[in-house]
């Protein structure tokens, strides 16, 4: 099978490997697709994997006896059928041919962040997909089964990769801050995440205000979903949501732009009893104790993607509420040209991408 690995300072090569074969409690999945997120970026900008994996603190290619220049392949927003199971898989459960969303996460199985679905949080180390492990950015992933989600009919294997981070991201966010049709939520940062925010948020009947700095993802939000919209380059966006809301705020605001100001912004445009959820990885929060938080009785969340769990109800909700979140990726590509999509999307002034099987 081919697949594509990121082969050291935003160089990648399309590479030869043997389909894998599973083992007990085992799946391949044959990729249908497999979307291109922000974060894989920072392993497609890296020196090199070996070194990255290091610096997150995830087991090494040395723990594991392998040498430092070991090809992964790419990819952790991975969605397709089922092939093959191996032993110890009842097909009650699970069976070729199923539709299923990858979780891209494997840990221990045994501690209690595991056994609660937030493998990500394993205390024995966790071992991404597409870092540590094989991602989805190739003709098939083998994956331990424990990791699959079957998707509903109504969802598209491109909704399913969109649902397999980026877009399961920003919904567990909403569900994290309790949000509901009674409340205004402010999203700063309309990329791909962001969108899908504005997109999931309108489906819950909330009035969404949408900030970014660049006019066309200022607009775009509209589409998506968003009642209004601020250019955050030419108003102040904490100024401009209070007259939207008489004065009051907003309930709730969400920052997945990065950033110090955006991230202060979205304290402070919120009214008193605001919930806030950090999502995006750049920036600190800078604020003031006493006047952003305290007195305001305000409640600040920090939100890491989603449980298993989190993503199966992430693909229900969308299912069964008909968002269009296939919409969130503007470019869809072939692996064999690889290379030309991710120095597109290292640009970031487009949308996202997904390759399609």
């Amino acid at each position: 099978m081919r697949g594509v690995v990121f082969t050291g300072n935003s160089t990648l090569e399309v590479m030869n490997f043997d389909d894998p074969k599973p083992g007990p409690g085992q799946a391949v999945v044959r990729m249908k697709a497999s979307g291109m997120c922000g974060s894989d970026l920072h392993y497609y900008r890296a020196e090199s994997m070996a070194k990255l994996m290091a610096q997150m603190g995830l087991k090494t290619f040395a723990d594991r006896g392998l040498p430092d220049d070991t090809p992964i392949i790419a990819g952790h927003e991975p969605c397709g059928v089922i092939e093959e199971i191996g032993p110890g898989i009842d097909p009650k459960v699970l069976k070729p041919g199923d539709r299923v969303i990858v979780f891209h996460y494997e840990g221990c199985n045994f501690c209690e962040h595991c056994r609660s679905g937030w493998t990500q949080m394993c205390e024995n180390g966790v071992e991404p997909h597409g870092v540590a492990k094989h991602g989805g950015h190739a003709e098939f992933q083998l994956v331990p089964a424990s990791t699959l989600v079957k998707m509903p009919d109504d969802l598209s294997f491109v909704g399913g990769a969109a649902v397999a981070c980026g877009t399961g991201t920003a919904y567990y966010a909403l569900v994290r801050m309790g949000l509901s049709a009674r409340d205004q939520l402010v999203v700063f940062g309309l990329g791909p995440v962001g969108l899908s925010a504005v997109q999931l948020a309108a489906a819950m009947g909330v009035e969404v205000i949408g900030v970014d700095i660049d006019p066309g993802r200022v607009e775009q939000a509209k589409a998506f979903g968003a009642a209004h919209v601020i250019n955050g380059k030419t108003h102040d966006p904490v100024e401009e949501v209070k007259k939207l809301t008489r004065g009051k705020g907003a309930t709730c605001a969400i920052d997945c732009a990065g950033g110090e100001i955006p991230k202060q912004q979205a304290v402070r445009c919120t009214a008193p009893w605001g919930r806030i959820a950090l999502v995006a990885i750049g920036g600190n929060l800078n604020v003031v104790g006493w006047n952003d938080m305290i007195v305001g009785q305000r409640t600040v969340i920090g939100s890491w993607t989603f449980s298993i769990n989190g993503m199966k109800d992430c693909a229900e909700f969308i299912a069964s509420h008909g968002v269009e979140v296939d919409k969130v990726f503007s470019d869809q590509w072939d692996i064999e040209d690889a290379d030309k999509a991710y120095k597109m999307f290292d640009k970031q002034t487009g949308g996202k991408g997904v390759f399609v099987f």
